[in-house]
């Protein structure tokens, strides 16, 4: 699973992924399409339950669950018609399941403000920023629905029933697309198979999710984020959207990456800051891909397994081993929640009668630590 990092030049998408990836893999520098060919970096999911379950057990081996992030090129105004670097921009957020829209919410002289010319630097206005973005996307989107609604049209004139019926919505669709409306706000049929089968095979790019990363100074984090002018423009739009908003100083999360964890802590509460906006964004963005993880525990390993939200025990166990989905027998499931609300006291909570005993459509919820019974 993979999100694409992306926004205008020079907002902080290099630094922000150098900080999310602890490296210095994307160069970051105060130019236009700086980073050129994507970079990619394997991140683990915060997650203090496994933390905590690690410790109980001393154990031998902790793993986290895992998520994917893309640093992609910068995009400016007329991308879908191939300015700047659009169609190497577009083709690589393809490829993405989400995006991670980081959005400039900083003043800064020293620093060119791009939206469609990288000779003519701007004022910082986000919400200017976030539709230069959606409109490329949507146009590049516009482009692929009308095709294909014009090839359905035409085979609809022989009689082809399915492809009228497909005409129909995709006509309808390219309509919305043309007011400027993303693919996600747009009333698909979640029980029209074909529909769906129609949309993975075009890859819609203004139809995956999308969580705002708002780039903020340091001096926000000193005297308080909330006083920051632009994160309320920002909030609001995403509130429209049914988005997330995530504040992040790209700069100072990139300064500290590589401290230890109580190094880390330590500095961000001389700040007064309470948690990284970093571990805030790598969870959220866990989240967007609609990912939870259920645990498994002991002295040998502690770990994290990541399943979509949904997923029943049979084939939350297949993430473990093939044989434990085929030969499932049933789930011995404790809530974290329950564990902790006892001290974690495995005994207090056995005696409590709150292990469970699940079976095949048992569905699995985060935080759940499982032992699962099979037999092949």
């Amino acid at each position: 699973m993979k999100l694409g990092i992306v926004g205008l030049p020079n907002v902080g998408k290099s630094t922000l992924f150098n900080a999310i990836t602890s490296t210095k893999n994307a160069e970051a520098a105060n130019y236009p399409f700086c980073t050129i060919e994507p970079n990619s970096g394997i991140v683990a999911v915060p997650d203090p339950r496994l933390d905590k379950l690690a410790e109980l057990w001393a154990t031998n081996k902790k793993t986290p669950a895992i998520v994917e992030f893309v640093d992609i090129a910068g995009l400016v105004k007329g991308a879908a018609n191939g300015a700047g670097l659009g169609n190497k921009f577009l083709g690589n957020i393809r490829e993405c399941d989400a995006i991670v829209h980081v959005v400039r919410c900083f003043d800064d002289d020293n620093i060119v403000h791009v939206i469609e010319d990288v000779n003519k630097p701007v004022g910082v206005d986000p919400i200017a920023d976030i539709e230069a973005i959606d409109y490329e996307l949507i146009m590049s989107d516009w482009e692929v629905v009308s095709g294909r609604a014009g090839r359905m049209s035409k085979a609809a004139k022989t009689g082809n029933k399915a492809a009228a019926a497909e005409a129909a919505w995709l006509t309808e669709l390219a309509e919305h697309l043309n007011e400027g409306k993303p693919a996600r706000s747009f009333e698909f049929d979640p029980a029209d198979k074909e529909q769906a089968a129609v949309l993975r095979e075009m890859g819609l790019l203004s139809a995956k999710p999308v969580l705002y990363a708002c780039n903020v100074d340091e001096d926000d984090l000193i005297d308080g984020i909330e006083n920051n002018k632009y994160l309320p423009l920002v909030a609001a739009r995403a509130e429209a959207e049914g988005a997330t908003v995530i504040p992040i100083c790209a700069k100072t999360e990139e300064d500290i990456a590589e401290y230890s964890p109580e190094e880390k802590k330590e500095f961000l509460a001389e700040m007064g800051v309470t948690s990284s906006g970093l571990d805030n964004l790598i969870t959220a963005s866990y989240d967007l891909l609609g990912l939870i993880s259920f645990l498994t525990d002991g002295k040998k390993e502690c770990r994290a397994w990541t399943i979509r939200k949904g997923t029943k025990a049979p084939q939350a166990a297949g993430k473990i081993h093939s044989d434990f989905e085929r030969g499932f027998i049933r789930a011995q499931v404790i809530g974290y929640g329950a564990l902790e609300e006892n001290g974690f006291d495995y005994a207090a909570v056995k005696s409590k009668g709150l292990q469970r005993t699940e079976g095949k459509e048992y569905m699995v919820q985060d935080g759940d630590i499982i032992e699962f019974l099979f037999n092949v």
